[in-house]
């Protein structure tokens, strides 16, 4: 399977169970992990970086990325787990 086979080029989102999945959803998520991670972010970048990264849980559900990957930052992955949990 390669990336065009999900979403082919000329299309940037696609719908699951009633979630919009954007291209760069896991791009994304990523970035905004290590921006958390980096312990020379102030603390409005840290936290604006949680809130984006929460914002992403619902589509990384929806694609199963939880379900194949751990998220190693132990206090992200809480927060990960209480927004699933709701």
């Amino acid at each position: 399977m390669k990336p065009h086979d999900i979403l082919p080029d000329d299309t940037n989102s696609v719908v699951l169970d009633g979630v919009t999945v954007r291209k760069g959803t896991v791009g994304a998520f990523i970035v905004n992990a290590r921006a958390l991670a980096d312990e020379g972010s102030d603390t409005a970048a840290r936290a604006a970086a949680l809130e984006d990264a929460l914002a992403l849980v619902p589509a990384m559900e929806r694609l199963g990325v939880f379900d194949v990957f751990r998220i190693s930052d132990e206090s992200l992955a809480a927060a990960v787990a209480a927004v699933r949990d709701r």
